[in-house]
């Protein structure tokens, strides 16, 4: 890194020219690199000097970059034969819906001469569905292997008649884990054939169980979670679980569809606040039925208002009361998940929940802004004071004297305004804790970022 602490912000400044940021590639810095990748906008020149750079790490960070052109990316294939598998594998952000290369890049990419790279294609999130589709009748087994898992809803009758026949065995498996909800046999196939243990485990919680493969399942005892929390194992099995000695099993057995609520309450389950508890299948199956979503939302159980909490098509009056639920987790489900998410809810939990996603919710689009000044501009807790400059009311007064703030959290928020004065905006560069969000203020005139640059002995 350099030698002024500030140096790192201009990385993310938007008005950062091409020649500040090339200074900045010439360090050679791992971290500065990756924040370039990350930019919103890179001028051309930038992106022509990473795409051709002779450091590696350079090249691939352009490839893993999901706000860099499409195309930009894909020219990395016109360069060393290795950045193929970096260009396969492609950009990986977290909730980020990334634009797939052009059309030609993936035919090189499908067809090229490492095995690796045409794999790693295949299970790249990015490539569309058009690209995928044709894949189901191809030579290699991987490749119709992927077109089994990711795009079977979109195979003609035909073309998924003969995956499930296919000849590869690994195929025929991924073929026939699409239908075994729906087919009896192929899921007694499955149990007998499939041997690998997480695969197994998803057939037994998935597949349509027979009677007498429910009975045999159910008396083996290897997997009663998966097997209860099975849509298709018989009601009366399931209630013979009802008071197993697992804790585990009953929890499963209280959530299962079809239960009245008296009928779950006579079970002997508990969930605590902090317990993880991933979505139950059957509501994320209903995700679209009012009904249904409805009923889970007014439920005492809250693994199922936790599993409605995360589905979009929640019917508003659900939206509202789970707003006020008195589980944490169903607040934050509903926070994270929901577009309609109340604006205060958001607020609450962000300054007073204490779980590591709430400070993600201050991006979501519904997160609070007007009067934030008014209330929160002499809180005493600095992360509500910090919200007070989202206020578009702000003034470039309560901004400065913010950036005086003894707390530097405040001072790093009021740093980045663009309503603060640039004579502030210059001293805040030698603050040790706020310089950095101050360089990265768009309002930051070109000359002091060249200034910074020569004080930190950034050569030019």
């Amino acid at each position: 890194m350099t030698g002024h602490h500030a140096v790192s912000g201009l990385v993310g400044n938007p008005a950062a020219p091409a020649g500040v940021l090339l200074r900045l590639l010439a360090l050679g810095d791992h971290w500065i690199v990756r924040a370039l990748s990350w930019r919103r906008t890179l001028p051309d020149e930038v992106a022509e000097v990473m795409l051709t750079h002779p450091d590696r790490r350079v090249r691939t960070a352009l490839a893993e970059s999901w706000t860099a052109d499409p195309e930009l990316r894909a020219r990395l294939l016109d360069g060393p034969p290795s950045d193929a598998i970096a260009v396969a594998c492609g950009p990986l952000p977290y909730r980020t819906e990334v634009p797939p290369l052009p059309d030609w890049a993936y035919e090189r990419l499908l067809h090229h001469e490492r095995g690796l790279v045409r794999h790693e294609t295949v299970e790249s999130p990015t490539v569309p569905v058009h690209v995928l589709v044709p894949l189901a009748g191809h030579e290699d087994p991987l490749f119709r292997l992927a077109a089994c898992r990711r795009v079977w809803d979109l195979l003609a009758d035909d073309v998924r008649a003969a995956l499930l026949d296919d000849a590869d065995a690994a195929v025929r498996t991924a073929a026939s884990m699409q239908v075994v909800h729906e087919d009896e046999e192929r899921t007694a196939e499955l149990v007998e054939t499939v041997t690998d243990g997480w695969r197994l485990g998803e057939v037994v919680e998935r597949g349509r169980l027979g009677r007498a493969l429910a009975e045999r399942l159910l008396a083996e005892g290897k997997w009663l979670l998966r097997l209860v929390r099975n849509p298709s194992f018989p009601a009366d099995l399931a209630a013979r679980l009802a008071r197993h000695e697992d804790p585990a099993v009953r929890l499963a057995v209280s959530a299962r569809p079809g239960l009245s609520e008296a009928e779950r309450a006579a079970i002997d389950w508990k969930v605590e606040p902090e317990d993880r508890l991933d979505t139950l299948r059957w509501v994320w199956d209903a995700r679209d039925d009012a009904e249904v979503l409805r009923a889970c939302a007014r439920s005492a159980h809250p693994w199922l208002r936790r599993s409605a909490a995360v589905c979009r098509g929640l019917p508003d009056d659900c939206v509202a009361l789970l707003a006020d639920d008195e589980d944490f987790a169903v607040r934050l489900l509903l926070a994270e998940h929901h577009p309609s998410a109340p604006a205060e809810l958001l607020l609450d939990l962000y300054l007073h929940g204490t779980h590591r996603a709430v400070a993600m919710l201050v991006t979501k689009p519904q997160f609070p802004a007007a009067g934030l000044a008014a209330r929160f501009a002499g809180a005493a807790d600095p992360r509500a004071r910090a919200l007070a400059v989202r206020d578009p009311a702000a003034t470039a007064g309560l901004v400065e004297r913010l950036s005086r703030d003894p707390d530097a959290e405040v001072r790093r928020a009021a740093a980045r305004d663009p309503r603060l004065p640039v004579p502030r905006l210059v001293e805040l560069l030698e603050d040790p804790d706020a310089g950095a969000a101050a360089a990265a203020n768009p309002l930051l005139p070109v000359a002091e970022m060249e200034a910074l640059l020569e004080r930190a002995g950034v050569p030019r």
